[in-house]
C-alpha cells in the first residue's frame, strides 16, 4: 500500500459486469432428466494503493429440486445456495424441480439478478479455485501459519505511519468465521515506535502477507471485507510482486485491490503502482468506486476484486466493474504485472495520505474479513 504524496488519479469507464442470477422452478414429472440453471456471470470488486512492501454479494438461492429418480417438487436451494452455488442458484447445475433426476416436465430455469460467486465457496463459473482462507479456525486463534506470515515494526513503512505491527491476537485473530485486525490504543505505549520519533507507539494493529506461502501470476483474487471507519484509518487488501525483495518496491508491482482512507467512508480506490519509465520512482494508474447515496462501506460486507490476465486489470466492488487498466493506458510506465504477486492485509493508522486520527476518531476499530480467495480460468 505504498503511496506517494501526490496522487495522480486516472480513471477508466465504469462497465457494468453481467450476472445472472437463480432459476424459477420447473414442475415435477414422471421421470426424466432435469433442466438446466442459468449460468452465473462473473462478480468482483475494487482495489487499494500501499506501501513497501479482499464479500461476495450473496446471490439469490436458487431453486434446485430434492427429488430422486422418479421425479418429485421442486424447492428453494439446491445443494449450495448462493450465486454459483453447485447444484441450483447463479450458475447452478441443475436447475428447476425434480434435482438431478427431475420429471419430464422440469424445465430450464430463467435467468435471474445478480451475483455469481457463492459465500459458502460454491464454484465460480468461469474459474478454478486455487488457494483460499475462510478463516474457519476456533475462536481466538491465531491466523494459519501455512498461509500467512506477519509484518511487524514502527517504523513508518515508507507512508509515515503511526502503528505498530504486531504478530500477536490482540490484533489479528480468528473469531466467528471471520479474520479480524484490529487497530487500538490498548497496550500500544508498551512498543517503542522509530517514526516519527523513537519513543513510545500511540497505535498497535496487524499486518499479514503470503510471501513465501503463496503467489500467483493472473487470475481472480477476491475478499469479502467489513472495513473499520474513522478519521485517519487505512484499510487495505493488496498484492505485490513476490520478486520485491530482488528488485525492491515499487519496481515488483503493487495491486491495490481494497483501500479506503477513513475521511472517504463512502470511496473504494483501486490502484496499480509501478515505476516510470526509465527509473525506480512510484507512479500509478488509480480509479474510484463511490458507493451509491453516500452509504458507507464500513456499514457492511462487501467484496473486493480483481480479475488480472495478461492484458487488462479489472476492477470490482460487489459485481460492479468501476475500473480496467491495460499496457496501453501505462503510457510513461513500466508495466510490472507479468510475474506471480503475492497478498497483503493490514489496517494502517495514519500516514501522509489519510492523516493522523484525530478527536472524531474512536478505538478500537475493526477490519472483518470473511474469506479470501484466489481462482485461475476454467479454460
Amino acid at each position: 500500500m505504498s503511496r506517494t504524496p501526490i496522487l495522480v488519479l486516472v480513471l477508466s469507464f465504469a462497465v457494468a459486469c453481467s450476472s445472472s442470477g437463480s432459476g424459477s422452478p420447473g414442475s415435477g414429472g414422471a421421470t426424466g432428466a432435469g433442466g438446466t440453471g442459468a449460468g452465473g456471470g462473473s462478480s468482483g470488486t475494487g482495489g487499494k494503493a500501499g506501501s513497501s512492501g479482499g464479500g461476495n454479494t450473496a446471490g439469490s438461492t436458487g431453486s434446485g429440486g430434492t427429488s430422486g429418480s422418479t421425479g418429485g417438487t421442486g424447492g428453494t436451494g439446491g445443494s449450495t445456495s448462493g450465486t454459483g452455488g453447485s447444484t441450483g442458484g447463479t450458475g447452478g447445475s441443475t436447475g428447476g424441480t425434480g434435482g438431478s433426476a427431475a420429471g419430464a416436465d422440469g424445465g430450464t430455469g430463467a435467468a435471474g439478478a445478480a451475483g455469481s460467486t457463492a459465500t459458502d465457496g460454491g464454484p465460480l463459473p468461469g474459474w478454478v479455485l486455487t488457494w483460499s482462507d475462510e478463516f474457519a479456525g476456533a475462536d481466538g486463534s491465531a491466523v494459519d501459519s501455512t498461509k500467512w506470515v506477519y509484518d511487524t515494526g514502527g517504523g513508518g513503512w515508507g507512508n509515515n505511519e503511526l502503528e505498530y505491527y504486531t504478530n500477536g491476537t490482540a490484533n489479528a485473530v480468528v473469531q466467528g468465521g471471520n479474520l479480524v485486525i484490529t487497530a487500538t490504543t490498548t497496550g500500544a505505549a508498551s512498543y517503542t515506535c522509530s517514526y516519527p520519533s523513537n519513543g513510545p507507539c500511540h497505535y498497535t494493529s496487524a499486518r499479514l502477507k503470503t510471501l513465501g506461502k503463496f503467489s500467483q501470476q493472473y487470475g481472480r483474487f477476491e475478499a469479502r471485507i467489513q472495513m473499520p471507519e474513522g478519521q485517519g484509518l487505512w484499510p487495505a487488501f493488496w498484492m505485490m510482486g513476490d520478486n520485491i525483495n530482488t528488485v525492491n518496491w515499487p519496481s515488483c508491482g503493487e495491486i491495490d485491490v481494497m483501500e479506503n482512507i477513513g475521511k472517504e467512508p463512502s470511496i473504494n480506490h483501486g490502484s496499480l503502482h509501478m515505476p516510470a519509465s526509465g527509473s525506480t520512482n512510484d507512479d500509478e494508474l488509480t480509479g474510484m468506486y463511490t458507493q451509491a447515496g453516500g452509504a458507507k462501506l464500513g456499514d457492511a460486507f462487501h467484496t473486493y476484486a480483481v480479475e488480472w490476465s495478461s492484458s487488462a486489470i479489472a476492477f470490482y466492488v460487489d459485481d460492479t466493474l468501476y475500473e480496467t487498466q491495460t499496457p496501453q493506458a501505462a503510457t510513461g510506465r513500466t508495466w510490472e504485472f507479468d510475474h506471480p504477486f503475492f497478498i497483503l492485509l493490514n489496517v494502517a493508522v495514519g500516514g501522509t495520505w489519510p492523516g493522523a486520527p484525530d478527536s472524531t476518531t474512536s478505538f478500537p476499530q475493526t477490519m472483518k474479513v470473511d474469506y479470501v480467495r484466489v481462482y485461475k480460468p476454467a479454460n
